[in-house]
Parts: C-alpha cells; structure tokens; sequence
C-alpha cells in the first residue's frame, strides 16, 4: 500500500486510511469509513486507524475489521446499591455535559432481573480508544465491577435490563463528515482532507 506524503500528519492522528486495492486514501472520519464500507462498490476495501504520526510522516496504523463498524461496544459500571449505581450515572451524564464524548452514545441506569444495577455506556464500537481516553481524561471512577466490549453489550441487550433512566450524548463533530457526493470523490483521492 502506498501512502502520501503528508504536509501535517499530526493532525491526521485518529483518522482512517482505506486501502481500495489500486489506491489508498488517507484522512477519512469514522462515519465516512462506514458509509464506504456499506457501499458494495468497495467491498473488498482494507481499513487502518491511524494510531500515531510523527512530524517526520511516519504512522502507525491499526488494522480493523470492517464489522467493527457495524457494531456497538459497552463500558457497564455495576454497584450492589442504588444510591451509587445513581452516583455513577449522575456523574457520567455531568462528565459529557462538562466535557462532549468523542462520538454520539447513549447512557443507561438499568436493573436486570437477577443482577445487580449497572451503569451503561453504549457507543460505535470504532470508538473504543477514544471513550477509553475520554474516560480517563475526565478523571471518571467507580468502585464497583466494570465490563466491557463488543461480547458485554450483546450480553446487556440479551438480559433486556429494565432500564431506570437514560441520557443520550450527542458530539460536536471536530472534523465535519464529507457529503455523500463529497465522499464518492474522495475514494478517488490520496489525501482526503
């Protein structure tokens, strides 16, 4: 695969390169990635994560499966009570008041039938990294079992927990998705943005 060179590649750190097969392009959001993914024009289409770059333009990049994409991944916080099953709730849905999660999520306080109250936050699987980071960033602890993944939320909806109460986290995009014809004329190009 052959890559650009690229005049700032810092920035592109947390982008997408797709390998088309005769060509590679550099600099695709998430949600592009999976537009292009869904398209059956580029089926056979290779997808990495531009992990790190370096001012000399060296990257390092992450391969990943185009089902990510598909899929939801879940952090669950469990408490033995309430009151801080309510606490880790509250101070979830303040942390992205305060501080916009990196992608849209949704934040669950649910109780299943023969467990214990969990905390629940669900988002695109493809940004795991980045809600770990957000998480950490935000100083966010519980003193209960945590559990999470891609296997933790298929388990989650398969409990159909009662669910309490919910908030819904909506981001700010950093970098704004290209339009669907604006996408279709990017596959074409080495640097995307």
């Amino acid at each position: 695969m052959n890559l650009p060179t690229l005049q700032d590649p810092l920035r592109y750190t947390g982008l997408y390169v797709v390998d088309f097969g005769d060509h590679s392009g550099v600099g695709f959001t998430a949600e592009e990635v999976a537009e292009i993914l869904d398209s059956e024009k580029f089926g056979q289409a290779k997808v990495y994560k531009i992990h790190n770059a370096f001012p000399d333009g060296r990257m390092e990049l992450v391969g990943v499966r185009r089902e990510i994409f598909e899929l939801e991944m879940g952090m669950f916080f469990y408490a033995e009570d309430p009151g801080t099953a309510e606490d880790n709730y509250k101070r979830l849905v303040d942390l992205g008041i305060r501080s916009a999660p990196p992608a849209r999520a949704k934040v669950h306080l649910a109780h299943s039938v023969d467990g214990p109250i969990v905390t629940a936050l669900i988002f695109p699987a493809e940004y795991n990294d980045e809600f770990s980071r957000w998480l950490l960033d935000g100083n966010f602890r519980t003193a209960g079992t945590v559990e999470g993944g891609i296997e933790a939320c298929q388990r989650y909806y398969l409990q159909n927990p009662r669910i309490l109460r919910r908030h819904q986290f909506w981001n700010s995009a950093a970098i704004e998705s290209l339009t669907r014809q604006e996408l279709l004329e990017a596959t074409h190009r080495a640097i995307v943005r």
